[in-house]
């Protein structure tokens, strides 16, 4: 991949990290504009949805799956423009609900906690503090996930609209770097005989050994 494509898919993500969160503010500001709101809503549910589809086996199932969604959606659309704004609250507190179990179901007894298999990706083997270090770390991001789930909700059902629409697009992404910041200050104190590794590339080893196994991988 050349620098320039590479910088134009980044440049792409960063233009919609940017852009839709301040779109969906826009219309939880204007809610009166139901239509457009619904819209704006349901974009990310049917962009996924429908690449999930086209990845999945059998597509034909999937696709019918979809479509068949698709229909009623349609169909309860009037709904939909009505209430768009519980559409942007089960995608958020929904995002953040399957990182917290994402986290938290590897801290149940007989499995290695996710961020001990991160640090595995990244350094090897390694030491007993490590690995007792990663494991409270991930119970820290479970914590957090599940407080982030937990306020928005409380925000979302008890405050305006507009209130919990500030938090869900302009403080979620923020808070998070935030947490990773302080994670990384944190495991430079206590790890300081570590080779840390930035968070971009534990993630780029961890998407390479997800990858499924060629057929001479297979072979051999």
């Amino acid at each position: 991949m050349s620098n320039a494509v590479r910088m134009a898919r980044w440049f792409g993500i960063g233009l919609l990290l940017i852009g839709y969160p301040v779109l969906a503010h826009y219309t939880n500001v204007n809610a009166h504009n139901g239509q457009f709101g619904a819209v704006v809503a349901v974009a990310p549910v049917f962009v996924i949805g429908l690449v999930y589809a086209l990845k999945s086996s059998p597509r034909w199932l999937w696709l019918s799956l979809f479509a068949m969604t698709g229909a009623a959606g349609a169909s309860s659309w009037t709904l939909l423009e009505q209430h768009f704004g519980v559409l942007y609250w089960l995608q958020d507190a929904g995002m953040q609900c399957i990182l917290f179990m994402t986290f938290a179901r590897t801290l149940v007894a007989g499995r290695k906690p996710l961020c001990t298999q991160f640090a595995e990706m990244a350094h090897g083997e390694i030491t007993p503090q490590h690995a007792h270090y990663a494991h409270q770390v991930t119970w820290a991001w479970s914590w957090f996930f599940g407080l982030m789930a937990t306020v928005s909700t409380l925000l979302f059902f008890l405050t305006p609209l507009t209130t919990w629409s500030v938090f869900a697009n302009f403080l979620t992404l923020p808070l998070v770097a935030l947490m990773f910041i302080a994670e990384h200050w944190v495991r430079r104190k206590l790890l300081p005989e570590r080779s840390l590794s930035p968070i971009a590339d534990t993630f780029r080893i961890w998407k390479n050994k997800s990858k499924p196994m060629t057929r001479t991988q297979h072979a051999e």
